[in-house]
């Protein structure tokens, strides 16, 4: 039974019981995370500096306090920067800050009112026979390998979202590889584990990101265009409340989540489906079945496994005491395994009847404004693979290794070969 325990009166010294737990390693972590549901639903990690949250009830009624538990730290290097790499991103300009996860209220309600006024189902109607052919496109060039193997993480899902959200903001879609460098230090130098020599050229990266973002909403006021930045441009000019820099920072924020969750969410669809050939093959029958699916891929293997929030003041989580100003770690990964709240959570089930109460894409007044096009563009994936290449076979499912992470669980690879 968890006790109330004191941020500022950890045992020094002393062995911490973490019941397996390594906060930055993707490879498996859902054992430990069974394990501390059952024995430290809230976990105090002295080596991270976070209370550690596993249960569903939990997380959800602290996504749901956004008065007592701010998002303000949703966005913070888990490692301080060291000094030479705050020296670049300072004499490089770089000010970037959260769109809209680690903003609070009424900074996070003006700007997210303005922003969800322009990403709509019918902008992401108007994408759809694009992100289709693209779909087409590559996997019918994965297909035509002569070795019949491909790397479906690489070869397919790398792409897809990140051309769908350079042509949503009007970036350059020829500068995919450049992008996805610059999402690569954003997610090494914000969830990472870098020593201070390593962050060194991730922050030369990210000042590049951040003056593209600025460039973006320049030549959005210069040329305008049919794209959201433009579209930003455009209510600022008719009166909404929204700064070049608050556009810009929309651009950062979208620019990273807008595909690396996606291109996540597509693979381990892919991965987790192909590893579980008859429900591959139930998909594969019935098409209908692909949205459940991936509501299930959703929960059972989410892109993001955990999310962070700070106490503003004295409170509880599951009864232990936590003090104003300590950092919370929210495990999501493990709540929506809960046997408490999805019967049998540690199996994969496409038919599981409660599976869209994951809580993959958070909960309260910062749920995920791009669930819905990320859900899209799994959901074409899914369609045009199963209809195209319903022979795909997992290439040794228990190799795949995942990128070292506080909050992203990404595969290095999804490894597939096919006969001829």
């Amino acid at each position: 039974m968890a006790t109330t325990q004191d941020v500022t009166a950890q045992p020094k010294g002393c062995p911490v019981d973490h019941h397996g737990y390594q906060p930055f390693d993707q490879h498996d972590p859902f054992p430990a995370y069974a394990e501390l549901r059952r024995e430290a639903p809230v976990m105090f990690d002295e080596r991270i500096g976070y209370w550690v949250v596993t249960r569903y009830g939990d997380i959800k009624s602290v996504f749901a306090d956004w008065e007592t538990f701010s998002s303000e730290n949703a966005q913070a290097p888990v490692r301080e920067r060291g000094p030479q790499a705050t020296q670049i991103m300072k004499e490089g300009g770089f000010t970037a800050y959260s769109g809209l996860s680690a903003r609070i209220p009424p900074e996070h309600t003006r700007i997210r009112e303005i922003v969800q006024r322009e990403f709509t189902p019918r902008r992401y109607k108007t994408l759809e026979p694009a992100i289709r052919q693209n779909v087409v496109d590559l996997l019918e060039k994965l297909l035509a390998h002569p070795d019949r193997r491909a790397d479906l993480f690489r070869d397919l899902a790398y792409d897809v979202p990140t051309i769908t959200i350079l042509t949503l903001l009007g970036a350059d879609v020829t500068q995919i590889d450049t992008y996805k460098r610059w999402s690569d230090s954003r997610a090494a130098m914000t969830w990472g584990d870098l020593s201070d020599e390593e962050q060194v050229p991730h922050a030369h990266n990210l000042v590049a990101y951040w003056q593209e973002c600025l460039a973006l909403v320049a030549r959005a006021h210069e040329e305008g265009g049919d794209n959201l930045i433009a579209d930003l441009v455009r209510d600022q000019r008719d009166g909404a409340e929204i700064t070049d820099h608050e556009i810009a920072s929309v651009a950062y924020s979208l620019l990273f989540a807008g595909h690396e969750t996606t291109t996540t969410l597509i693979a381990n669809s892919l991965r987790v489906l192909l590893a579980h050939r008859d429900q591959w093959q139930a998909v594969v029958e019935e098409p209908k079945k692909i949205k459940a699916a991936i509501e299930e891929v959703l929960r059972y293997s989410p892109s993001i496994v955990g999310w962070r929030r700070r106490a503003l003041k004295d409170a509880r989580i599951g009864g232990v005491d936590i003090p104003a100003g300590a950092d919370v770690l929210l495990l999501m990964g493990s709540a929506n395994r809960d046997e408490s709240h999805f019967e049998g959570g540690e199996s994969f089930d496409i038919d599981r009847a409660n599976a869209r109460e994951h809580l993959s894409f958070g909960f309260g007044i910062h749920y995920c404004l791009g669930n819905m096009l990320a859900k899209l563009q799994a959901r074409i994936v899914l369609e045009e693979v199963a209809a195209r290449a319903p022979h795909l076979t997992l290439d040794d499912p228990e190799s795949i290794g995942f990128r070292e992470n506080l909050s992203f669980r990404i595969p290095l690879a999804v490894p597939v070969t096919w006969e001829a």
